[in-house]
């Protein structure tokens, strides 16, 4: 097991800012050429969709850190409390309207942008904790860990899209929070959309996580 290197994860760095600069760069196009600011708040969603990788590489890249079980718990679950922003970004495509002031094939574009870097931000990220948890776990039981992440990102997604909860309500609203949660676990047949939306949003993550580890294990697989 190797950690990425301070070169390595500068790089990531230099890439995603790019991208950032890019959806930034098409959010200000539009605010230009419609005069409105409807879609502006994506960057705010994008910034909180980059925090979870920040979290991570701070982690990979202190070795007394990763290698400490409580702030490796600290991070773990400061990573996931803030890892649903990375796919949120996916459900502003409900903001789409044949009707808006910009052609519709842009609007579709720049959320996919936003939503593309916010997502890629997010599964590097839940590969750093992949690499954390195996000082700590044996490696055959690390994908049904990042499985079970993905689903309870699913949940988190829910939260922020039909209860409109966000991440700082944690520490701002944690009784309202709480008993939301509650409810739908103690009372689970009350609330299908609940876990409808979680069980296929986990399940198109889950996907996408699959599908990644098929391409990263084609790059590093030798050729013949």
């Amino acid at each position: 097991m190797s950690f990425p290197n301070r070169s390595a994860r500068l790089h990531e760095a230099r890439y995603l800012l790019l991208l950032g600069a890019i959806c930034l760069g098409l959010s200000f196009f539009r605010v230009q050429y419609t005069h409105s600011r409807a879609f502006i708040f994506l960057n705010w969603n994008l910034f909180l969709a980059v925090i979870p990788w920040i979290l991570s590489s701070i982690t990979v890249l202190n070795e007394k850190w990763r290698s400490n079980k409580l702030l490796v718990a600290g991070t773990l679950f400061s990573w996931l409390v803030f890892f649903p922003n990375a796919p949120y970004i996916l459900t502003d495509l409900f903001h789409l309207s044949a009707g808006a002031a910009m052609p519709i094939w842009f609007d579709l574009m720049l959320i996919l942008s936003f939503a593309w870097t916010g997502l890629l931000a997010g599964f590097m990220s839940l590969w750093d904790i992949e690499q954390i948890l195996q000082q700590h776990l044996a490696k055959r039981f690390i994908p049904f860990v990042s499985i079970f992440l993905l689903f309870a990102s699913g949940f988190g997604i829910y939260l922020g899209r039909y209860l409109r909860w966000n991440t700082w309500d944690i520490l701002h609203h944690p009784n309202g929070l709480i008993r939301d949660i509650a409810h739908r676990f103690l009372h689970p047949f009350d609330h299908p959309r609940t876990w409808g939306v979680t069980f296929f949003t986990g399940l198109f993550l889950s996907l996408v996580y699959i599908s990644f580890r098929m391409v990263r294990r084609r790059m590093i697989a030798p050729v013949k």
